[in-house]
């Protein structure tokens, strides 16, 4: 048996043919091979059946030959139809018995997803359709999620959280105010819980894309053995646990932003893949031979030191060329007093209604309490502050008894000299504690990647889910 013919059989969903070739012979010979292996078969002998048909009977697929009796040579009568047929968004697959490297470029350059040459190779040919069929699913899905994402981030926006009344934030918005409707690429520095995210999506809403997808990826969190499935997605059967399609995230984040988190955690040996589409805007689907074209605007971020990766030679030095072409440093919370009110005012607001409770204020003192407060962990610290602050008022004021500052305080200026061990066990608990149990953002908080705190975690026995 032909486990090629039989694979191809697998999915095909009833997908309806079209092939379009003058000769009646061709017509019934992969009339016949098609039908065999599942697929329905509408038929074309000229250019102008071809568009008709592709407008009534709307096919899956279209096996097009690119010689008709006008021109049997040059394949310019053909390449005329596949103009037509990509306002139609049909796949085409192209065919000739004058097959040269030139014609299947020219074919492939205006939109064509595969070349076959004359007599075609069976197992080859129904693999290319069984591909372009898979692949086509894949692309309305991604549109499906594109669409998804584009309501969800009307509903999320988040232009309300970003406050930048300090001087500082005025530069920084300022400097976002200039480069927002450009593509060019951004780089974000700054320590943990300073707001990169947010900095990244406030770009995002002032650009020319803001009406499609923000995708942001934490690429601390993606496996090595993940990082093209995650970043370009995969077809159903790439691998062994490609149990169904995926869509990468450079496809989600098409013609909108895709934001990479920290990217200087970024192996070493995975950079080379990603440097690749940065420079070309070229990358394929994992199981897929069509090469896809990206049209994002890119903007990464980290608060790791990238001059000293690059001497350490732990990051290529022209992926960070492709990285930096503008880069923005987000201040520290510390350095932006001034909008510690109206950032406390915020998350009040914000917890407030997620625990239901009304009408609470913050006190004068708990204010000067929180300006005196050295904000290690930033803007996710002061958060995590106050949203304890809010579970634990009584009254509709917030004072300083509930902000709970105090024993933080007193906790970073007394230092007990014990095992080295059992410092970092219980700066780990803590970590965890404060983050819910979140092992990434514990750490974050750390201020180690996410493989060093699982390490630790097990070394310590300490449980996470």
């Amino acid at each position: 048996m032909n486990t090629a013919n039989t694979d191809s059989r697998i999915n095909t969903n009833n997908a309806t043919i079209l092939i379009a070739d003058d000769d009646e012979d061709i017509r019934l010979a992969l009339d016949l091979l098609l039908s065999a292996n599942g697929y329905k078969i509408i038929e074309a002998s000229d250019a102008k059946q071809v568009v008709l048909q592709t407008q009534r009977q709307k096919p899956d697929l279209v096996l097009l030959d690119m010689n008709f009796s006008r021109d049997t040579t040059s394949g310019q009568e053909g390449l005329d139809i596949l103009k037509q047929l990509q306002q139609s968004n049909i796949p085409t697959i192209l065919m000739t018995a004058w097959g040269s490297i030139e014609l299947a470029v020219k074919g492939l350059q205006q939109g064509a997803c595969d070349f076959i040459e004359k007599p075609w190779n069976k197992a080859k040919l129904l693999n290319s359709i069984s591909q372009q069929l898979s692949h086509n699913r894949l692309k309305q899905e991604h549109q499906g999620y594109r669409q998804l994402l584009s309501s969800k981030q009307s509903e999320n926006s988040n232009s309300k959280n970003w406050i930048a009344g300090s001087a500082a934030m005025q530069a920084i918005e300022q400097l976002v105010m200039q480069i927002a409707p450009t593509d060019a690429n951004v780089l974000i520095l700054g320590e943990n819980g300073s707001g990169k995210s947010l900095l990244a999506e406030r770009i995002h809403q002032l650009s020319n894309r803001q009406d499609n997808p923000f995708i942001a990826v934490n690429m601390a969190a993606i496996p090595e053995s993940l990082f093209e499935s995650e970043l370009f997605g995969h077809q159903k059967g790439a691998f062994t646990d490609a149990k169904q399609h995926r869509v990468g995230r450079f496809q989600l984040a098409e013609q909108g932003t895709l934001f990479l988190d920290e990217i200087g955690s970024m192996p070493l040996n995975l950079q080379p893949k990603l440097l690749r589409v940065l420079e070309t805007g070229q990358y394929e689907i994992l199981g897929s031979s069509q090469t896809e074209q990206a049209n994002i605007r890119l903007i990464s971020a980290t608060n790791a030191n990238l001059n000293q990766l690059l001497k350490d030679g732990e990051f290529r030095q022209d992926l960070l060329y492709r990285l930096n072409t503008l880069v923005i440093t987000m201040p520290a919370l510390r350095e932006r007093l001034d909008d510690m009110q109206p950032l406390s005012e915020n998350f009040i607001q914000h917890f407030s209604q997620k625990y239901q409770k009304a009408n609470l204020t913050l006190s004068g003192v708990a204010l000067e309490k929180l300006k005196q407060h050295s904000w290690p962990g930033n803007i996710r610290e002061l958060s995590h502050v106050i949203e304890r602050a809010v579970l634990l008022a009584t009254t509709t004021e917030i004072g300083v008894q509930q902000l709970l500052l105090d024993a933080t305080d007193t906790a970073s200026n007394e230092v007990t000299l014990q095992p080295l061990d059992q410092a970092e066990q219980q700066l780990i608990k803590k970590a965890m504690q404060v983050t819910n149990g979140q092992v990434i953002e514990a750490a974050k908080i750390l201020d180690i990647s996410r493989n060093a705190l699982y390490r630790r975690l097990d070394k310590y026995h300490i449980c996470y889910e």
